[in-house]
């Protein structure tokens, strides 16, 4: 996919955020539903990912329909709570009725290298996703995908070790896997993530930015996150001032 302008929307609270990311997913799910017969999305780990997915719990929707991947995976042994799949399902796949055969897990508790290489088949076969979600590290970074960690040419998943947050050992989604859908969600949420926003800003190389860069893309941001002065300053590859973006109250 070439480059595309992302839409900024602008909420309150991290509480909106998770909400509207609840109706946006669903919305999300009902389109390719009805286009394709299926919804094939990649779940992220976090506070405000976790949060809309326990609103999606509660709603109505096409379940069987669904296929899950996930854009990232700690190498921890299986049912870990730290494990992002435990996670979700936690939240929201052991809570509604996708067929087990449609969620694909990262088998991370074989290493970083055989995971990523099993993963890597399982991804290339389902592209392109319907639906990306990610979300923001204080460092700019986005999955697994660490600022200075090189990506190798041409993978959609690669092994990650030496991450600067436990534990070291992960796997992820690349930025061209991550990209490699009809639309890429972002959540940035708490005030901890303004100085990496800014950067952003800056034009700093953030692995954030670069997935930015690629795709179709839908940045969702609390006020804590962007700060006062956020609807006056432009992210590379977000709209300028003159250019309109959603700020939802």
């Amino acid at each position: 996919m070439g480059p595309t302008p992302t839409a900024v929307r602008l909420f309150e609270s991290a509480t909106q955020v998770a909400a509207e990311a609840a109706a946006h997913i669903l919305a999300s799910a009902r389109e390719a539903i009805r286009a394709r017969g299926r919804f094939r999305v990649v779940l992220a780990g976090g506070t405000t990912p976790l949060a809309a997915y326990r609103l999606l719990a509660g709603e109505a929707a096409d379940w069987p329909a669904w296929e899950v991947w996930f854009g990232d995976e700690r190498c921890l042994p299986p049912g870990d709570p730290e494990r992002n799949s435990q996670a979700a399902d936690l939240a929201l796949l052991g809570l509604v009725p996708i067929p087990k055969a449609q969620i694909h897990p990262m088998a991370a508790e074989l290493g970083a290298e055989a995971a990523a290489a099993a993963y890597e088949a399982l991804v290339r076969a389902a592209l392109p996703f319907d639906l990306v979600l990610l979300g923001m590290g204080e460092d700019g970074h986005t999955a697994s995908l660490f600022p200075g960690h090189p990506v190798p040419q041409g993978a959609l998943v690669m092994p990650v070790h030496g991450a600067p947050k436990p534990p070291p050992d992960r796997v992820s989604l690349t930025p061209r896997a991550l990209t490699a859908s009809r639309e890429v969600l972002i959540l940035v949420t708490g005030a901890g993530k303004r100085q990496a926003l800014d950067a952003w800003r800056g034009g700093a190389d953030l692995p954030v930015a670069r997935v930015a860069a690629l795709g179709r893309i839908i940045t969702y941001l609390d006020s804590a996150a962007a700060g006062p002065e956020f609807p006056r300053v432009t992210l590379p590859g977000l709209p300028s001032p003159d250019f309109p973006s959603e700020n939802a109250p």
